[in-house]
């Protein structure tokens, strides 16, 4: 069966384009946006919100807590079993999203890693990161040229997966296993870089303007310095902007800079991938570009 993804960096255009599809092919959305996962965080995820959602139904919004621990193994499970749905009731659905190794692992499955095992674990971790990637680079070449000394925690995982499986993991880490049974188009959306960055720097104040202050202190209020564990943009900026610590004026400043080097860091993953159907929305009309999807499709 067909599935589309629509990818592209933050505030290049996503969601608009997508909604539009959506309703063309009478079908639903499932979001592949890491942030987008946890309730409460509205505004400073830029979350579709009721009026441009259109009626078009998004899976995987709001559904789990800010202090809750998430990753990209209980992401694909979760879109695969979405994906069933899908499939039962013929409908296309259409992926969107900025994360890429959450798309990834749904168009092109992820490696089947063993867990880890406390014992081995925690002698791994008594040992410096400088032991680990000695032990890595003996072990695993291939691997220790492709992480970087300082990723400890990557390191110890390579480590790790060898003890556990005799295997290095730069070969079983390419071992990937797709659980769903659609053939997905991707669809790559961008724009003028100096031009995207302009619409990243709107987006945040139009998010001040929105209530953002207002979404992390409540959260802040309930969660305190867990709300930081998840590393989304926009929010340890501001918890530190009701600490003290800095002026708004530099949070905001910060959160632009931020998400401007995280679109950068999408393009370069984005652009690395030779399935992805480019389009660029300042040269191509919204309606152009969807009956380009369309023509794919068939």
């Amino acid at each position: 069966m067909k599935g589309v993804v629509i990818l592209g960096p933050t505030a290049v255009g996503k969601t608009s384009l997508s909604i539009k599809l959506a309703k063309k092919l009478n079908t639903e959305i499932i979001s592949a946006d890491s942030a987008q996962v946890y309730t409460g965080m509205d505004i400073g995820t830029a979350k579709v919100n009721l009026e441009e959602a259109q009626g078009i139904f998004h899976h995987m919004i709001d559904i789990l807590e800010p202090i809750k621990k998430y990753n990209v193994g209980e992401f694909q499970k979760r879109v695969n079993t979405i994906l069933e749905k899908f499939e039962n009731d013929k409908k296309i659905p259409i992926l969107v999203g900025g994360t890429g190794l959450y798309i990834n692992s749904v168009t092109n499955g992820l490696a089947e890693l063993p867990q880890s095992e406390p014992e081995l674990r925690e002698t791994l971790e008594s040992k410096s990161a400088e032991e680990l990637y000695k032990e890595l680079e003996r072990i695993d070449p291939c691997a220790a040229k492709d992480i970087h000394p300082n990723n400890k925690r990557r390191v110890e995982r390579a480590v790790e997966i060898f003890h556990l499986t005799g295997e290095k993991f730069s070969v079983i880490s390419k071992r990937n296993i797709k659980r769903n049974n659609f053939d997905f188009i991707k669809i790559g959306l961008e724009r003028d870089r100096n031009n995207l960055y302009e619409r990243i720097n709107l987006r945040v104040d139009l998010m001040a303007q929105g209530g953002l202050i207002k979404e992390v202190k409540k959260l802040y209020t309930i969660y305190g310095e867990n709300l930081r564990k998840i590393n989304v943009i926009g929010y340890s900026e501001i918890i530190d902007f009701i600490k003290n610590r800095i002026t708004l004026e530099e949070a905001l400043l910060q959160i632009k800079q931020n998400s401007r080097r995280y679109a950068k860091r999408q393009f370069t993953w984005f652009k690395n991938d030779p399935d992805v159907t480019w389009f660029d929305v300042e040269k191509m009309s919204e309606e152009a570009i969807l009956e380009e999807i369309l023509k794919l499709m068939k």
